[in-house]
Formats: structure tokens, C-alpha cells, sequence
């Protein structure tokens, strides 16, 4: 294609250009990783391995017992966590994070990374200014 080609093409953003669209994944993806405590619950189940539900309840004390029933059973039902009901004189239920939930693994650390990043910064830049009032 020569450079007349390219100059005749709008630039991305100008009137009459394709619009950029998200990958329909991509939203799936974030949408189920990003719903409320989800992302918690996930991190928890990372550093924990095979937890039972009082477990990880504990390591998210905000949520309530009901809405981290709701979530496993999302996670459960997409393939992220996986539940194993132990027989025995008192039935014991564990969760674990399948190898579709372990590969959240490298996306979950990069996202802790920039909330230290970021996020500490915004939360310093706002005490910073709420103390000059």
C-alpha cells in the first residue's frame, strides 16, 4: 500500500473512522473477575490452595456468608473454582481454584502491582489535600 493510500484512511478517533471495540471476551472476562468480592475471593484461594468456606469467609471478613455462597457458585459454575465434598462422619467441604482459576495467577499480581502503584499514590494525594482543608 503506498503513503497515498495511507493519507486517504481517517485517523482512529477522527469523524468517519471504525470505532474501536472491545473484545467481547475481554468484557466477559472482566466482568467476572471484577464483579464484587470476586477478585478477593480468587487472591484468597491463590495464597491458600484448598480452603473450606469458613476459611476463606475469614480471609474476606466484609462479605457476608450469603454473597460468598453466590460467588462460589458462579466461580464453580464457570470452571474457576472447583468444590470437593470429603465423605466422612461429618461431611467436609473444600474449594480450590481449577487450572482455568490458577492461570488468573499472572493477571491478578500484575493488578496488585499497579493498585500499589496507583492506587497508593491517589489514596496519599487525597489525604494530602483533605488535610490542606
Amino acid at each position: 500500500m503506498g503513503p497515498e493510500a495511507r493519507a486517504e484512511r481517517p485517523a482512529p478517533g477522527a469523524r468517519g473512522a471504525p470505532s474501536p471495540a472491545c473484545c467481547p471476551l475481554y468484557h466477559e472476562a472482566v466482568e467476572l473477575i471484577g464483579r464484587r468480592w470476586t477478585g478477593a475471593i480468587v487472591a484468597v484461594l491463590l495464597e491458600g490452595g484448598r480452603m473450606r468456606f469458613s476459611a476463606i469467609a475469614q480471609a474476606v471478613p466484609e462479605m457476608s456468608d450469603r454473597l460468598l455462597s453466590e460467588r462460589m457458585k458462579e466461580l464453580e459454575a464457570r470452571g474457576v473454582v472447583r468444590r470437593s465434598v470429603r465423605s466422612g462422619p461429618a461431611p467436609r467441604v473444600v474449594y480450590e481454584l481449577t487450572p482455568m482459576g490458577r492461570s488468573l495467577q499472572p493477571a491478578l499480581d500484575e493488578l496488585k502491582t499497579w493498585a500499589r502503584e496507583w492506587l497508593a499514590r491517589d489514596r496519599a494525594r487525597r489525604s494530602s489535600a483533605a488535610r490542606t482543608l
